[in-house]
């Protein structure tokens, strides 16, 4: 009984792993390549799949997801003989897993390889100006060269990056040189442009400051000029309102003739000609008054004569 028992336990353990190489559970977004003694049979898909035991097994399984692959620096040099250190990233999808386990013995390696080549031939037909600027065009070109390559095997490149692009040491030194010169150039001419403004506006303002105080000049003058030309009307309507006689204008002029000379400059007097006629004036209204203060005859005529004495004409002295 002991032999059978041992059998069947075989049996079972057989029968046990026969169900697990038969039922192959593939995830999601991965596929499977069968081999039946060796030689390819057919790819497995997501979900539940039956295989021949011991006759069908799994050679490969492929993620069909997209993958991204950085690859290290590499040395590239333009067409200005200089070398620049380039990082590339590449965004790529399986499409056909066959093609990508029959196809190619890496498929990694050979884009990396790839990669670095078709990066060479592009950088060393751009100088270094033309390589730091360019990025898309070179990621363009670049995508395209994979792209093409990489789909017999079974491969799409959704993306190519080019995540950095080191220039030589010297290079970036002159570089930050040229940078720091250009900003203090373009300082200077926003400083030169703003003391220019500054200028201008200043002038401007001067200007209307002027033209509005020469306004405000010319307004007053002429308003200075009308009251002044209204004070003379009427004082002149006054004048001739009141009818003077020639008595109180000499009387007048008289009066004024000491503010003439006032003043502690005036070391010069000169008595206008006009002043026999004011004195003339006021001697005949003297004289008019002589019969009603004076006692005698003595400072006019007899009375009764009805004639008047000359009066005596001064010589005018001049200081």
């Amino acid at each position: 009984m002991e032999p059978i028992i041992i059998v069947l336990i075989i049996l079972v353990v057989l029968v046990f792993i026969a169900l697990i190489k038969t039922i192959q559970v593939i995830p999601q977004a991965s596929a499977a390549i069968v081999e039946r003694f060796g030689r390819y049979t057919r790819t497995l898909n997501a979900g539940l799949n039956i295989v021949v035991p011991f006759i069908d097994s799994i050679r490969n399984r492929v993620d069909l997801r997209e993958q991204v692959v950085p690859f290290p620096p590499q040395p590239v040099i333009t067409q200005d003989n200089l070398v620049v250190n380039i990082d590339t990233v590449i965004y790529y999808q399986v499409t056909d897993a066959r093609a990508a386990t029959y196809e190619v013995a890496s498929y990694i390696q050979a884009i990396e390889q790839l990669t670095v080549t078709t990066l060479r031939n592009i950088i060393g037909g751009m100088d270094l100006e033309r390589t730091l600027t360019s990025r898309e065009e070179i990621n363009a070109a670049l995508r395209g060269v994979l792209d093409e390559a990489t789909g017999k095997w079974g491969i799409r490149v959704n993306r190519v990056e080019l995540k950095a692009i080191e220039p030589p040491t010297s290079i970036q030194d002159s570089m930050e040189k040229q940078m720091r010169a250009d900003r203090d150039k373009r300082a200077a001419i926003l400083q030169a442009e703003g003391v220019r403004q500054s200028e201008i506006l200043r002038a401007e303002g001067e200007k209307q400051s002027a033209i509005l105080r020469a306004e405000g000049e010319s307004k007053a003058a002429a308003l200075r000029a009308e009251g002044e030309a209204q004070a003379i009307r009427t004082v002149f309507e006054s004048i001739h309102a009141g009818d003077p006689d020639q008595k109180l204008l000499s009387y007048q002029y008289l009066q004024m003739l000491p503010k003439i000379a006032e003043g502690d400059a005036n070391k010069l007097w000169i008595v206008p000609s006009e002043i026999g006629d004011a004195l003339k004036g006021l001697g005949g209204a003297m004289g008019n008054f002589g019969p009603l203060t004076g006692g005698g005859n003595g400072g006019g005529t007899p009375s009764g004569t009805g004639k008047e004495p000359a009066p005596r004409r001064e010589q005018p002295t001049i200081d």
